[in-house]
């Protein structure tokens, strides 16, 4: 068994001999990007597992290790976490959590804390913490991404994005039921498959790749039915996950609706363009400004080999690129509202009405203050500016009624379809 080594301040290191015996767990929030992100981890030598469990049972646990005025994201990440060590068979002598940690002001940075704070009231203080970050915090001697393994988890979100994009564009009007996903779990593998054979890095062979999945996309055969569009938008985990938007996503396409779900993308950009614009706002080194440029021109470019991709069929949505996005808000939100999805998380909004996609569900988990300041909070002005926008504020928190959450939803889904009929017979 691998010895436990301790830093300095007392906190429990991932040693190389972990990386040979541990298991990583991760808890999930995109099945598309996560799963091919998981693989990528397992390329570079380390063993990983996804957790996809979804149940009453994590609430709870969450609720009993974490303090209920907690943001509700945190307690579904730290009930996972410890419901799958306690009950999925593990041994808890070797295993290791994995949990992603921002660098900003937003509660998601201490996160990490909470988790480490839960696992020590469980009993569990002698399993690692994995920091998975942008800014360079909490090194661990058997963790340390390599160059090789960055490029393929950048290029697996930018598959993802193309994947889920496209996918939630064929999913509602497929011919074939189970076409779309099947399509997805296919490029996913053929994905990892490259990148285990030492390909798939170039820019050239990631823009053939792209092209590839848009054509194959495209040729899913799709019936001529019109459906209502309905944006999701939010902190970013009850955006995407299933388990903290109680099905979002299904429950759209069980209505008849289509889910349009802006990517993760726009999002890690948004991250970089932060760290640029706190330079302008509060000072810095002229030389981090640079550096933080050239990355956001970096992502920017590969940003658009995806968008080009999807542009050649003219019966796809197509997304636009973060610096689209940025000007939007000039008139709503200052560049310094950056925690949380900040001033992004109102210009997904902008997006989505100028795309002609008005409806919108904003999902706001308990105790995200940023995230109702600029989702909720700019709701009103927004409807203001563009009276057609039909969006709808739903929370997500422990004490909060699936059918409650669902009520609403349906309330603005007959409203589009009123809309929608009104506009037919003008």
């Amino acid at each position: 068994m691998a010895k436990l080594v301790y830093d300095k301040t007392g906190r429990l290191l991932f040693t190389k001999e972990m990386k040979q015996e541990y298991t990583l767990l991760m808890p999930q929030m995109l099945p598309v990007h996560f799963d091919m992100l998981r693989k990528c981890f397992e390329l570079d030598g380390f063993k990983a597992v996804m957790l996809n469990t979804h149940h009453q049972g994590i609430v709870d646990t969450g609720l009993k290790y974490v303090h209920n005025d907690t943001c509700y994201p945190a307690l579904l990440v730290i009930g996972q976490l410890i419901d799958a060590i306690q009950n999925g068979g593990y041994d808890p002598h070797k295993v290791a959590v994995v949990i992603t940690q921002t660098g900003g002001g937003c509660r998601a940075s201490n996160y990490i804390h909470l988790l480490r704070k839960a696992l020590v009231k469980a009993g569990l203080e002698f399993i690692p913490v994995l920091s998975l970050n942008l800014s360079g915090l909490e090194p661990n001697p058997g963790f340390k991404p390599t160059l090789k393994l960055a490029l393929r988890l950048i290029r697996a979100v930018f598959y993802g994005d193309l994947m889920t994009w496209m996918g939630n564009q064929c999913l509602p009007y497929e011919v074939s039921k189970g076409q779309t996903n099947a399509l997805i779990e296919r490029w996913k593998n053929r994905i990892i498959d490259e990148f285990d054979r030492g390909g798939g890095l170039s820019r050239r062979a990631f823009r053939k790749n792209l092209a590839a999945i848009a054509a194959d996309f495209a040729a899913i055969p799709v019936t001529g039915e019109k459906k209502i569009p309905v944006g999701i938008v939010g902190e970013i985990y009850v955006k995407f996950s299933s388990l903290g938007n109680n099905g979002l996503e299904q429950f759209l396409l069980d209505e008849g609706a289509e889910p349009v779900v802006p990517g993760l993308a726009d999002f890690l950009i948004f991250k970089i363009d932060n760290r640029a614009e706190d330079v302008d706002l509060y000072g810095g080194k002229s030389l981090k400004k640079l550096a933080m440029k050239l990355a956001e021109k970096y992502f920017h470019g590969i940003q658009m080999d995806m968008i080009q991709a999807i542009s050649q069929y003219p019966r796809f949505r197509v997304m636009q690129p973060f610096t689209h996005l940025k000007p939007l808000v000039k008139d709503y939100l200052g560049y310094g509202n950056k925690m949380g999805e900040g001033w992004l998380l109102t210009a997904e909004m902008l997006d989505l009405i100028e795309m002609g996609v008005p409806n919108i569900v904003c999902t706001q988990p308990f105790g995200c203050l940023p995230n109702h300041v600029a989702g909720k909070g700019m709701i009103g002005k927004i409807k203001q500016e563009h009276p057609e926008s039909n969006i709808v504020a739903v929370d997500y928190d422990p004490s909060a009624t699936k059918i409650n959450q669902e009520n609403r939803i349906k309330l603005m889904l007959a409203n589009a379809a009123l809309q929608q009929r009104q506009t037919a017979s003008v």
